[in-house]
């Protein structure tokens, strides 16, 4: 596949051998370990205000310390939904007391998320990442380019959540072979296409800085693509699960269940592509933890989402460095380099400091986050982070 090494021309800051003192990490020989630069996440939920059971700023960021990550952008549905500076200061103050690192909110595109009335922009500029009703498709044509036309004024990106709702019909796996299969209802790729679109025309109407959400399908990438090649001011992520997962590997269980949902292998195979020609901008885990109950109900019944900050690496290390999809430098520039780029997140002295040569199995039962529902539990992979240190300071060390 000599197309998917085109990102190789990338390349990765600050991938050192390690060099310093080896007595408290399991191998007493360096062989093996290397530092990177600290990672970036620009979608993931830490629950906190409003859903402490699932998930705390406090457990949310030590578990994206043990992945790697120093910097995490968090998403704004939560109870209160930051739609003003008055709700918005709830999270920051749960951020300044019990983060461990650079934890960034989202501001909400509209009052409650609910798509009726713009929330607070200006307000919350001078405190968000940028803005973003993620989970809710804004739906409204009208309301979109308007939040479009402040966010420019603003300088910030609008971060799109893409889905129509017109096309959902109640479904929760995608729409394809594996549904009909098994008697399930499915997501048509088309919803998640459509508002892409939607979207894009809206962008070239006013020159907005625009980054879509966890793409899940061929169609996305395409309009994207061509959206990049005329100039406009636009970025994608995609996340590990459709990178390695599609419809084939789905179980009747309730970690297999996320929105958008595990597509259909073309889909995967074309957002390989995009990822290595530079299309898709960065890899962001839309960790999304639930309780063990709300996942617990199957396909059809249990919650949206999985988790992902402590597994990401590992899985993209084993799954596309160590059979040369990709060079590790090319992986460190899309959960590092590049996303930090585009949302304008500095690299400090932020490193982590990996054991690439063991392996070891997924147990969730391991985990730092409360949320415990993985598609790859079980899986065998290379890459165990032994520390992570935060602007100097040592934030997570493997015990």
């Amino acid at each position: 596949m000599p197309v998917l090494r085109k990102l190789k021309q990338i390349d990765g800051a600050g991938i050192l051998p390690f060099a310093g003192d080896c007595s408290a990490f399991p191998r007493q020989d360096k062989t093996g370990y290397v530092k990177l630069p600290g990672f970036c996440d620009v979608h993931v939920h830490l629950r906190e205000p409003g859903f402490s059971y699932k998930e705390t700023i406090r457990s949310g960021s030590l578990a994206a310390a043990r992945g790697g990550y120093t910097a995490v952008c968090a998403m704004p549905n939560l109870n209160p939904v930051p739609d003003s500076v008055e709700h918005l200061e709830e999270e920051l103050s749960l951020i300044r007391r019990d983060a461990v690192i650079d934890v960034r909110p989202y501001g909400a595109i509209t009052v409650n998320e609910a798509g009726k009335e713009l929330a607070d922009l200006e307000g919350m500029a001078p405190y968000v990442i940028a803005f973003s009703d993620d989970g809710h498709g804004v739906q409204d044509d009208g309301m979109m380019r308007e939040a479009m036309e402040r966010a420019k004024a603003l300088g910030k990106l609008i971060v799109a959540h893409c889905e129509d709702n017109t096309l959902l019909r109640d479904g929760y796996i995608h729409d394809g072979a594996w549904a009909a299969a098994h008697g399930h209802r499915g997501i048509c790729s088309e919803s998640e296409w459509r508002q892409v679109a939607r979207d894009l025309e809206l962008v070239a109407k006013t020159g907005c800085g625009y980054h879509v959400c966890h793409i899940s399908t061929k169609e996305s990438l395409r309009l994207i693509r061509e959206a990049r090649r005329d100039g406009l001011d636009v970025s994608c992520e995609t996340a590990p699960h459709y990178l390695l997962l599609d419809e084939n590997d789905l179980q009747e269980d309730g970690r297999f269940k996320m929105n958008p949902p595990l597509r259909a292998r073309e889909d995967r195979e074309a957002l390989l592509e995009g990822l290595c020609d530079g299309d898709i901008l960065c890899i962001a885990t839309d960790h999304a933890p639930h309780s063990a109950e709300e996942k617990s109900r199957g396909l059809e019944g249990s919650a949206f989402g999985i988790v992902g900050l402590e597994t990401a690496f590992p899985l993209l290390y084993t799954g596309l460095v160590k059979p040369g999809v990709l060079t590790l430098e090319a992986l460190v520039a899309l959960l590092c380099e590049r996303p930090r780029e585009r949302f304008g997140l500095p690299l400090g002295d932020d490193w982590s400091l990996w054991d690439l040569e063991t392996e070891y199995t997924i147990d969730p039962a391991d985990f730092l986050s409360k949320g415990k529902a993985s598609p790859f539990t079980g899986r065998r992979v290379f890459g165990r982070c032994l520390q992570t240190a935060y602007n100097g300071q040592i934030v997570y060390r493997e015990k």
